[in-house]
């Protein structure tokens, strides 16, 4: 390895489920790297599988690699295990474990992304496709799963953890133990948005950056220190409203004629003069009162 180089003779065997006896084993010699050992264990395991599934005898072999193709070939019969002039290594002291070193071992381990992956899918009903992305790193599904000890929307969670986090994480290059804003606090952010206080596009954009530069302050703190909390003071939403659809009056027609789409623009004209703040579920009941 110190010249850049290696040789590896890696050794195979099969048996079929429920039988005792080690199978015959079959030696691949000389591969000189590592995709090369995996492609020629792979092989042989196919190989032998299908000699020992048609009930047939497996030889005792020393066979080489060919990468050309990814298959290996024999070169010489082995007889007997002799021929491989086994000895005990004397500087190898043999031990043993137990069952119950081997338990406390496999319960000290974290969960296991395929784990994951089913927990989160089953137990926290996500999407597969946001199952994975969580679970692609064992700091991105700790981060997740100590927020949502403080709230039970796990969807929301996700959205954020993947959304907005994730880009902040990739466009610092740091490593999501390094975000300063605790879960709990996290877990605040996420419900001021879900409880309709704040919008998730202010959430994102205004208060997440907020927090990272002060991650000891409230959310709702901050939303309000920036004057980002949703109004929803039907007064102030209908007078919006009124000045919109008086800007726009052949629209208005437009949309008595048919074009319902354009319940899209008087909406989002609404939050634009009311510069982000109209609670937007009511904009859009005020509007079809309005309009139908």
């Amino acid at each position: 390895m110190e010249e850049g180089s290696m040789r590896c003779d890696a050794n195979i065997s099969v048996r079929l489920r429920g039988e005792n006896p080690l199978g015959i084993k079959v030696e691949v010699k000389n591969l000189n790297s590592i995709r090369n050992v995996k492609k020629a264990i792979d092989f042989e395991i196919n190989r032998l599988t299908s000699i020992l599934e048609n009930g047939e005898k497996v030889i005792q072999q020393t066979r080489s690699f060919d990468a050309s193709n990814g298959t290996t070939f024999s070169l010489r019969d082995k007889e007997e295990a002799n021929d491989y002039r086994y000895f005990p290594e004397p500087d190898l002291t043999p031990f043993l474990i137990s069952e119950e070193k081997i338990e406390t071992i496999k319960k000290s381990l974290p969960e296991l992304p395929a784990a994951l992956e089913k927990k989160f899918t089953e137990q926290y009903n996500l999407p597969l496709t946001d199952a994975r992305v969580l679970c692609d790193d064992r700091e991105t599904a700790s981060f997740f799963q100590s927020i949502i000890k403080h709230m039970a929307n796990y969807k929301a969670v996700a959205n954020w953890v993947i959304g907005p986090v994730k880009s902040y994480i990739n466009e610092s290059n740091i490593s999501i133990e390094e975000l300063p804003i605790s879960p709990e606090t996290f877990a605040r952010l996420i419900e001021i948005v879900e409880n309709g206080s704040v919008s998730f596009g202010m959430a994102a954009t205004k208060i997440f950056p907020a927090l990272l530069k002060f991650p000891e302050k409230e959310p709702i703190k901050i939303a309000e220190e920036l004057n980002v909390i949703l109004e929803k003071n039907d007064d102030s939403i209908h007078a919006w409203v009124d000045e919109v659809l008086s800007k726009m009056p052949d629209k208005v027609q437009e949309y008595k004629k048919g074009r319902k789409s354009l319940i899209g623009l008087f909406s989002g004209e609404v939050k634009k003069i009311s510069k982000g703040k109209a609670d937007m579920k009511t904009v859009n009941q005020i509007l079809n009162q309005k309009l139908n």
